[in-house]
């Protein structure tokens, strides 16, 4: 089997195909919610509020699941309201502000594999939330930005409510995760390696924000984005998954771009980011370049659908897509050094692969 083969190697038993039908019945719950009562301006944070949050649930004793998913829910509308405030203002602001938020984000580690996905899914929400004003020409004043994070609790609060439903209706028994490949306690120690490795992927991102934001290159918002989905999440992370990361960036974005050029109708936008998010779901377990292509897709898609553009300028947000898989690529042989030199101190450990 070659390499590319083995990136693509779909597991069949990994399939979960209701696991894709919860996420279209709770995106599509969400649309119809928002469309009713005239607010469709908010679907992307109550969506992405309740699919986060969503994803974040550990299982387990409710009270350890809605701790978990608390965190998540205060968290993200943080991000959210923080993104919306300052990302049409100075950019040195912006910049800080993300290099401080991937770096504890990526210091989640410390709390289990679980806990690191949900700070990696809130950090992603966070470029995201950067993006819009700063592409829309909005400032703290008109960006709407507690109303954002408003939304997102919203969205958050109605998949805890469903939640909590469901464990009264099953007898108050614990529920199994909805997301096993994830599930897990087990910390890992916050070694010097560990917190080095945290510090450069914050610092990667830091740039391409700063680039983004500093210079006023158009279209670069993309750039952020494709480094944090293409990067070795964790210090640790198996060769197999770090390609597959980057090759589902460069796929999902490619998509993306194809999507916003050739689909003008932001209704069928927002139906087609459920299918893509849907079949992440599905597959998941099933094969690891594909959810990432699906995962790269959506955030992209939510970061631009409100303002498509021509071929021209999506041409532009793939080429700072592939410069961010690039400066991913420098993380990961920055990632191989530091592993190598913590190799030779056995008192030093690393994390075990996202």
């Amino acid at each position: 089997m070659s390499r590319l083969e083995k990136i693509f190697e779909i597991k069949r038993e990994g399939i979960n195909v209701p696991r894709g039908l919860v996420t279209i019945g709770l995106f599509l719950l969400v649309l119809l919610v928002v469309v009713l009562v005239g607010e469709e301006k908010y679907w992307e944070n109550v969506t992405f509020g309740a699919l986060f949050v969503a994803v974040s649930d550990p299982g387990g004793a409710y009270s350890a699941r809605l701790r978990a998913m608390t965190w998540v829910a205060l968290g993200g509308a943080f991000v959210t309201g923080l993104g919306y405030a300052i990302g049409g203002g100075p950019w040195a602001i912006v910049v800080i502000a993300a290099f401080v938020i991937t770096l504890l984000c990526g210091l989640t580690i410390k709390f289990g594999v679980h806990a690191f996905t949900s700070g990696l899914l809130v950090n992603s929400w966070f470029l995201v939330a950067i993006a819009v004003p700063d592409g829309l020409h909005l400032h703290a004043s008109t960006s709407g930005w507690w109303q954002q994070a408003l939304a997102w609790l919203v969205g958050s609060a109605l998949f805890i409510a469903l939640t909590f439903v469901g464990w009264l209706v099953k007898g108050r028994k614990e529920q199994a995760s909805h997301f096993p490949e994830t599930s897990g306690n087990t910390q890992t120690p916050l070694t010097r390696p560990v917190v080095l490795f945290m510090l450069i992927r914050a610092l990667a991102i830091a740039i391409t924000v700063a680039v983004a934001f500093g210079f006023g290159v158009p279209h670069a918002d993309w750039m952020p984005i494709a480094t944090l989905v293409a990067m070795q999440a964790t210090l640790g992370q198996a060769a197999l998954a770090t390609e597959q990361r980057f090759v589902g960036a460069l796929f999902g974005a490619l998509l993306a771009a194809l999507l916003l050029t050739t689909v003008t109708n932001h209704r069928a936008l927002e139906i087609l980011i459920v299918i893509i998010a849907a079949i992440g779901g599905v597959v998941r377990s099933a094969n690891y370049a594909l959810y990432c292509t699906c995962i790269a897709a959506v955030v992209l898609l939510v970061d631009d659908v409100s303002n498509p553009a021509n071929y021209a300028a999506e041409g532009e947000r793939v080429l700072f897509t592939i410069i961010g898989l690039g400066i991913g690529l420098v993380v990961l042989v920055l990632a191989g050094l530091i592993k190598k030199h913590s190799a030779k101190t056995p008192a030093n450990t690393v994390s075990a692969a996202s």
